[in-house]
């Protein structure tokens, strides 16, 4: 029976290598971006803003997770002893242990994600909106605590019934994920409005002609209540595929030649399915991560008992921090092919050098991070990066 047991688990763990290079697969060539000196392209006092505010930005994130990470190893410590006389049931008993887990971990991270919002306003980078700050994250928070309720159920009922409850889990996991991105274009959207600027609107539809994605809906949300740095966003799957751009992006600071280079970023996810890859790494790491739980869990007695919840929930916090660094390096991938679907489709390298000056002016974003910043929050390549593949680009195309 060994031999069989071996085969099946390289034949496992060969399938998900194949998953992992498929899904990490870009049209991006091969390019050398060293050797560009962030002096020649930002100005001595706006990179000494730049790394204030995000030495800033990195205590609060340093702070916040300690503290999270903290609340959930007393909620560990102390919420089993009190487990067993709740009497509801295994899978109900789960749902409110659940609960306190989450709500302790909301109620940590509040506090930060506040002194967070003040800091961009003490730069400079928006109105201090509170409120409006407090609405979207309430608007976001009913969703998110009903799906990891129903999922913290789902999980423990299935452990207390099935031996290997890891796996139906994880294929579990894929298909809400997959609703979820499904959901979240027309989400995302909500509150939006079309593109006003006849010349933008022309400008979107050439674009997604180029880029073959046709159809594509674009709109703008306005976030100027709370936030003055420019971003934008695509969520969605098939029918519910949408662009958004934040109303910030089209205040004046950017050319119509720049926000070209963000609409045809954007397009360049669509073309290049990230979204649908980003739910297909979703199932590559559920699996390893529910066996994880499983592992670790086993010798209190498993996920089917409520009471091994809070631990089975501090091992994913811890897991989920030391895998930040690789979801990073693949989302820096996706977003490195979306910049050279745009120099592609624009072909406008100057355009494109010019926007990534303009977000360190805009949203105070360091050309070259530091390392702890690079590795855990960093989902995007650095301006740095970014400037040197437009200018590789151009090489290119110049021989």
């Amino acid at each position: 029976m060994r031999i069989p047991r071996v085969a099946t688990v390289v034949a496992g763990v060969a399938a998900w290598c194949a998953g992992a290079y498929l899904l990490s697969r870009t049209i991006v060539p091969p390019l050398h971006l060293a050797g560009f000196d962030e002096h020649r392209y930002f100005g001595a006092r706006l990179l000494r803003r730049a790394a204030s505010y995000s030495r800033g930005e990195d205590v609060l994130w340093l702070a916040g997770t300690a503290a999270e990470l903290a609340a959930l190893g007393v909620v560990a410590r102390v919420l089993p002893r009190s487990v067993r006389g709740i009497g509801l049931g295994r899978v109900s008993t789960a749902v409110i242990v659940g609960l306190v887990a989450l709500t302790a971990l909301w109620s940590v991270s509040l506090p930060f994600g506040l002194a967070s919002l003040w800091w961009q306003h003490h730069w400079g980078l928006g109105p201090f909106g509170a409120g409006e700050w407090l609405a979207a994250q309430w608007a976001t928070l009913a969703g998110e605590a009903l799906s990891a309720l129903g999922g913290i159920a789902l999980v423990v009922w299935l452990a207390g019934r099935v031996r290997f409850w890891w796996l139906p889990a994880a294929a579990a996991v894929a298909a809400v994920s997959a609703g979820f991105a499904l959901v979240s274009g027309w989400a995302g959207a909500a509150g939006t409005k079309p593109l006003s600027d006849p010349h933008l609107r022309a400008d979107a539809q050439r674009l997604a002609r180029i880029e073959h994605v046709e159809g594509t809906a674009v709109s703008v949300q306005d976030v100027s209540s709370f936030t003055s740095q420019a971003n934008a966003f695509t969520a969605g799957l098939g029918p519910s595929t949408h662009v958004v751009l934040w109303n910030t992006l089209l205040d004046g600071r950017f050319s119509r030649r720049e926000v070209d280079v963000v609409l045809a970023h954007e397009l360049g996810h669509v073309a290049s399915r990230h979204v649908a890859k980003a739910v297909g790494w979703s199932a590559l790491v559920a699996l390893p991560a529910l066996l994880l739980l499983e592992l670790a869990t086993r010798r209190r007695g498993g996920l089917g008992d409520p009471a091994n919840l809070p631990f089975a929930l501090l091992v994913l916090a811890v897991g989920v921090l030391a895998l930040t660094p690789l979801e990073n390096a693949v989302s820096r991938r996706d977003e490195a092919e979306a910049d050279w679907h745009a120099l592609q489709a624009v072909r406008d390298p100057a355009a494109q050098t010019a926007l990534f000056q303009a977000f360190a002016r805009t949203s105070l974003e360091a050309p070259d991070p530091s390392l702890l910043d690079y590795l855990w929050l960093e989902n995007h390549p650095t301006l740095m990066q970014r400037i040197a593949m437009a200018q590789r680009w151009r090489e290119r195309e110049a021989r």
